[in-house]
């Protein structure tokens, strides 16, 4: 018999056994109140290895504070530098906003879990964690998603395009929060419900019911937070990506017509900011693909090949989700030029080094600057 499997090397913090089926599975120490949520799936699963639950709560304790401090930064510096406050700017701040609640609500019962090894926060605190996580990621996704869509057009449409002022960013702010509150309401009254995961120390949608009604909302709710912004992002960045790529080529024709290196014109400089600008964003949209992928492969499998579902694999739509919340402060301190500016400004420990680049970041945060209040 394995080590997780021989009930005799289980942590000394374990809970009691309230598992009604005699059998060492993971469901043993899941509290008495939280047993109707638990789906029979998880009965056939022996505990996972005590050293799962150690890395877990680790690298989550790490995630926590990494992403509590960093969106706390990102929103204290933007706010409180007059150069940054544009409308365009005021999605970067709700995206932190969102970044800084998701974990600021997510680690630390987690963390909590990971310790005791199983949920003991219970029924109703799942299912409020299960609703923070959803509303959070939602709006942090479509936070995203008008982020792209200013970046398209300040870059594809330019001087035609509508600029984005605080009103519309507001707006869009204000929708955002209201769609998400209005999708992830529903579990709490019947359609699909709030239950914890395999693994016992995070809540979620519940995607092994077998029920079509439940399952039906998890296909909308999937169509509406991670196909539409997914394909609205590739639509939105193949015309950026198209039209820096004319863009270019046609400064280096003009160069070479003139017998120079480059252009060094204002419309060339404006054009590069923005370009640096839409790598920013292609980036952080990039990483959330990578960060919300597994949470719907997971979600899929259970709705369609129950079997595959595991404890252990449950985990890492957690893992992999949380860490979101992580990556867009770091990409801003490194690629934002003013928003480096300003840290160094306010707070040196945590600034980059921008030695031999000053000229360069001076030049687009000016023009920045500019395409952003165009």
């Amino acid at each position: 018999m394995s080590y997780w499997n021989d009930p005799a090397n289980m942590a000394s913090n374990a809970l009691p056994s309230t598992n009604p089926f005699g059998n060492y599975t993971v469901v043993d120490t899941v509290p008495k109140e939280l047993l109707h949520m638990v789906d029979p799936h998880w009965y056939q699963f022996p505990p996972m290895n005590p050293l799962w639950y150690g890395l877990v709560g680790f690298f989550m304790v790490v995630m926590g504070i990494l992403s509590v401090v960093g969106n706390f930064v990102v929103i204290w510096v933007f706010m409180n530098t007059k150069s940054l406050r544009t409308p365009a700017n005021l999605l970067v701040v709700n995206l932190a906003f969102s970044d800084f609640f998701m974990m600021l609500t997510m680690f630390p019962p987690m963390v909590v879990s990971c310790y005791w090894q199983t949920w003991t926060l219970g029924a109703f605190f799942c299912e409020i964690y299960a609703f923070l996580g959803s509303l959070f990621g939602c709006v942090s996704i479509w936070t995203m998603v008008w982020i792209t869509l200013d970046r398209y057009n300040v870059i594809v449409k330019g001087v035609s395009g509508e600029p984005l002022t605080s009103g519309g960013a507001m707006a869009r702010i204000g929708g955002t929060w209201a769609t998400a509150l209005a999708w992830c309401l529903p579990p709490f009254f019947g359609w699909n419900r709030y239950v914890p995961e395999g693994n016992m120390t995070a809540c979620g949608t519940d995607y092994l019911s077998g029920e079509s009604f439940s399952n039906s909302y998890l296909y909308i709710y999937s169509a509406w937070v991670y196909f539409t912004p997914l394909f609205l992002n590739i639509y939105l960045y193949s015309f950026i990506i198209k039209a820096v790529a004319n863009h270019e080529k046609q400064m280096r024709e003009q160069a070479k017509k003139m017998g120079v290196k480059s252009l060094r014109s204002e419309e060339s400089q404006k054009t590069s900011a923005e370009c640096r600008l839409a790598k920013v964003a292609l980036m952080t949209v990039s990483l959330w693909f990578m960060a919300w992928t597994p949470y719907f492969i997971i979600n899929y499998t259970g709705m369609l090949n129950k079997s595959s579902v595991t404890p252990l694999f449950s985990i890492w739509g957690s893992v992999f989700a949380k860490a979101n919340a992580v990556y867009n402060p770091i990409i801003y301190a490194i690629s934002h030029p003013k928003y480096r500016a300003a840290l160094e400004k306010k707070l040196p420990c945590l600034a980059c080094a921008t030695d031999g680049r000053d000229n360069i970041s001076n030049d687009t945060t000016q023009v920045a600057e500019k395409s952003e209040s165009a």
